[in-house]
């Protein structure tokens, strides 16, 4: 299934509409992983026979994938969100209807453990998961220390930073995964997923060139701060460099040692501090000259991705540009 699907999300968009339909039919071919799956159906073939005019559930774990879930799904039944908004999976946490949810889905689409370490222990071994992460299709960063310097360790999957979906081209990859995902689940929407994949991608190219267009900051100042580093997939796209971060946890406070740091190679007068949340005075008056951006980064401020994705690079150019 993972090949199948690496291979979908990097062909060019002519192929991949043309090819989506064989490509659902090819995921059944069945791996280790879902063959138990595979014969729980056969066993359950008269539910199945029952529901098979019904939509078929899949299921995703966080609010950005729900996003670019619903990119696919538009106009047809949306997935299953198992986290509230604001748990991305580094403290969320499954209640027994999201279990039952889990098991009663055709799919659980998830990022995988190095993001949502508390949904690993269910879905590592839930036969019908399928973690985005283990993909090699994807564009990946090292996770950075709190002076903005790679962790050189690409040994440990877990010291890559998981915040794919920040990146344009990887946001687009994960669309196209969940197409074929979806397709293969409800092939009766075949030619809706297609469309508004397609549609996706218009947008979404029209939204990070309209954010390409505003980079008129000169290079020595395009330079901010963050809480913790959960924005580097954005960078490329908007010519912007972390200079160093607070803590490498938001739930975390950081340590005076930092402040000095901080303070003693800040790039700019004024700097840029990007955050989840409000930043309390006493940590803002350590940094001064400084502006916050609140910018969540699981998108839970908008109703859809392309809105989402465009409000947190304004947010972050509008505060650096200040």
């Amino acid at each position: 299934m993972r090949q199948i699907i690496s291979r979908y999300i990097k062909a060019p968009l002519s192929f991949r509409l043309s090819a989506l339909q064989l490509s659902a039919s090819r995921l059944l071919a069945f791996s280790p992983k879902n063959l138990s799956l595979f014969i729980g159906r056969m066993l359950a073939g008269s539910v199945l026979a029952t529901a098979c005019a019904q939509a078929a559930t899949v299921s995703v774990s966080n609010y950005p994938l729900h996003l670019l879930s619903n990119e696919v799904t538009k106009g047809t039944p949306a997935a299953t969100r198992l986290l509230q908004p604001g748990d991305v999976g580094h403290h969320g946490s499954l209640s027994p209807s999201d279990i039952k949810t889990i098991q009663n889905s055709e799919f659980v689409v998830w990022f995988g453990e190095p993001l949502e370490r508390n949904l690993a222990a269910t879905l590592t071994s839930a036969p019908n998961a399928i973690s985005l992460l283990d993909f090699k299709a994807f564009k990946r960063y090292p996770i950075r220390d709190v002076r903005a310097m790679p962790i050189n360790n690409k040994l440990d999957k877990n010291s890559l930073d998981p915040h794919i979906w920040m990146d344009p081209t990887n946001a687009k990859a994960i669309v196209r995964a969940l197409g074929v995902i979806h397709t293969h689940a409800n092939p009766q929407y075949k030619a809706r997923y297609q469309a508004n994949v397609a549609d996706f991608e218009k947008r979404f190219d029209q939204a990070v060139q309209v954010a390409k267009q505003r980079r008129q900051i000169p290079k020595p100042a395009r330079q901010y701060w963050a809480y913790h580093d959960a924005f580097q997939y954005l960078e490329p796209a908007l010519e912007i460099r972390l200079a160093g971060t607070l803590t490498t946890d938001h739930h975390l406070p950081p340590k005076a040692s930092q402040f000095r740091w901080l303070q003693q190679h800040r790039p700019n007068p004024t700097m840029c501090l990007a955050a989840q949340g409000p930043v309390a005075t006493g940590i803002t008056k350590k940094l001064a000259p400084v502006k916050v951006t609140i910018q969540l980064e699981d998108m839970s401020s908008a109703d859809d991705f392309v809105s989402a994705w465009s409000q947190m690079a304004n947010g972050l150019l509008d505060c650096i540009a200040s």
